[in-house]
């Protein structure tokens, strides 16, 4: 009966969403890329982009149970963005860096994964709070389409804290 049941992952996805708007916090999501993801190369590091969700950074913003998609302005141009929930790797705050990371998306069909396939990710407790997720580095973009967040300084760190970060597992 399992094996019938949708994904638990866009309906956590959205309720984090809420969580971070309702308390205002600003939603991040971290996004496996491949060809089947529509985000601007240019900011893909490592196979991954790190995206600011929340509402004041997109526009038309769709949180479906198959796709996140909505537009948003990237080096001061308007992009469309369209993400397949399963390739959703992280939804946290940028503010606290609290939220969640799941599973990383299965490979497409295609050309063979390098040795060890896909990278595999573990949520682990970053200083000061076991609750805390570690989320990747990647530089995120600015959402008022401005340098990515590291080079801008739009993204700090948390007052007396080191940036959380993903730790790959291999």
């Amino acid at each position: 009966m399992d094996a019938d049941l949708p994904s638990t992952r866009p309906y956590l996805v959205r309720a984090l969403h809420e969580w971070c708007t309702d308390n205002g916090l600003t939603p991040y999501v971290v996004v496996a890329v491949d060809e089947r993801v529509q985000v601007p190369r240019e900011y893909v590091r490592d196979g991954q982009i790190v995206l600011n969700i929340s509402f004041d950074a997109t526009s038309g913003l769709r949180l479906g149970n198959d796709v996140i998609a909505f537009k948003a302005r990237f080096g001061g141009v308007p992009r469309e963005v369209v993400i397949p929930v399963e390739h959703v790797i992280a939804i946290y705050a940028r503010e606290n860096g609290q939220g969640m990371a799941f599973p990383a998306p299965e490979p497409a069909s295609g050309p063979a994964e390098p040795a060890g396939g896909p990278p595999r990710f573990q949520v682990v407790a970053a200083e000061g709070d076991g609750a805390t997720p570690k989320v990747p580095t990647a530089p995120a973009p600015a959402p008022d389409g401005g340098a990515p967040a590291d080079e801008g300084g739009h993204d700090r760190p948390p007052p007396g804290g080191k940036r959380p970060a993903l730790t790959r597992v291999k």
